[in-house]
């Protein structure tokens, strides 16, 4: 059970970012999580949207490079070491993370949400539902 994450390439000056949430919400699509990470003269946007195909077709159309990467949503206890308790289960299961980013929303108050990179979302998926972890899907995500 995995998300898709769009990844969009940017050219790192003023504006571009702009132009991209600019199509975005021209197209009714809504962000249900944001990471952007930089170097001198590109940004990559990461992001989980509601609408996955909607949004490709609408980049793709704007002339925006993007690519879909598999990534793990797992709703996370808002309480002190919640995150503590997921890594510790991908950590006992050899799962690697290679990034990850959080974000808040849905009708669950209790809960965060964090989005994991990892190199085997299944193995990752399989050993966080089998300690009752929720791994989130996409189906969930565009309802939060």
């Amino acid at each position: 059970m995995s998300l898709k994450q769009i990844s969009v390439f940017l050219e790192n000056k003023p504006g571009t970012l702009l132009t991209m949430t600019g199509v975005l919400a021209d197209n009714h699509i809504d962000m249900r999580a944001l990471s952007i990470a930089e170097t001198k003269d590109f940004g990559i946007v990461r992001m989980i949207v509601d609408d996955v195909y909607d949004t490709t077709t609408v980049l793709k159309d704007a002339g925006f490079i993007h690519s879909l990467t598999p990534v793990l949503g797992v709703a996370i206890p808002d309480e002190p070491g919640g995150l503590d308790q997921v890594l510790r289960v991908l950590a006992e299961a050899q799962v690697n993370v290679e990034y990850m980013y959080a974000f808040l929303g849905g009708r669950n108050a209790d809960h965060a949400y964090m989005i994991f990179r990892v190199a085997d979302p299944e193995k990752a998926a399989a050993a966080l539902a089998a300690r009752g972890i929720h791994v989130v899907d996409q189906e969930e995500i565009s309802q939060l």
